[in-house]
């Protein structure tokens, strides 16, 4: 009789943070494309250059770069990001993680950043935008956002906000049975009550069965600056944005 051991995936890496990757032949890359795009570029592009998820073909990566952290983050995802777990076998990982160290694109941002922190600030961006802790907490913080999004991701963003709009920033307007109106920021919502943030910051839970109405609007409430900058200015505050990112390197 034959038996056969089963072992997790992270005790499996456990005990192979040191282990290169076995599986580098051309075969292997372009078996892992296969799988990249079919499950991963949704998020990452389909040449890894990013789009809601960051670029994976620079070479850098923030949460470990060794091969045994990329299978690590690739099988159990991350935690505290929208990356979720692949679950498949080391081996067809592996194929990912070497299909990943065969891209050799490199992005680069033409602009002048120094500049494009000035834009950030005259055009009043950090009313609703927070870096390192200053700023508005309305719109998403910024403070990595040259880590969690692409360039080209970041630039869209600027001129056409509603182009892709996280359920967090969805907005609701609530009318009660007395006619007052309440609107904001959706935060949760469940069958039978709503939570919002007003655009003075304040905190509200409601009682779906206390509303006469309620809407939730899925478009962004951001302006789009296409057309109000120029396209210089359009680079220099992409190329700033693009900058930020967490302080030691690749890990």
């Amino acid at each position: 009789m034959r038996f056969t051991l089963l072992v997790s995936i992270p005790l499996l890496l456990a005990a192979q943070d040191e282990t290169r990757n076995p599986l580098t032949s051309p075969a292997d890359a372009a078996a892992g494309a296969k799988t990249f795009r079919s499950h991963c570029s949704e998020c990452h592009g389909l040449k890894g250059e990013g789009g809601r998820g960051p670029s994976l073909a620079t070479g850098v990566f923030y949460h470990g770069s060794t091969d045994a952290d990329l299978l690590r983050n690739i099988s159990d995802g991350i935690p505290g990001t929208e990356m979720p777990g692949l679950f498949y076998s080391p081996d067809r990982v592996w194929q990912v993680v070497t299909y990943l160290r065969s891209l050799n694109a490199r992005e680069s941002v033409a602009g002048d950043r120094q500049n494009g922190a000035k834009l950030f600030r005259s055009k009043n961006c950090a009313q609703c935008h927070r870096i390192q802790g200053q700023g508005g907490r309305l719109g998403p913080d910024l403070s990595q956002i040259g880590r969690n999004r692409a360039v080209a991701h970041i630039r869209a963003a600027i001129v056409d906000p509603d182009a892709d709009v996280r359920q967090r920033y969805w907005f609701v307007s609530a009318t009660d049975k007395q006619g007052r109106t309440n609107n904001g920021f959706l935060m949760n919502e469940d069958t039978y009550t709503i939570q919002f943030m007003d655009m003075g910051e304040r905190l509200h839970s409601l009682n779906k069965a206390d509303l006469r109405e309620f809407r939730v609007e899925k478009t962004s409430k951001m302006p789009s600056y296409k057309g109000a900058l120029t396209e210089s200015e359009l680079n220099d505050l992409t190329a700033y944005l693009t900058s930020l990112r967490p302080t030691g390197g690749a890990r």
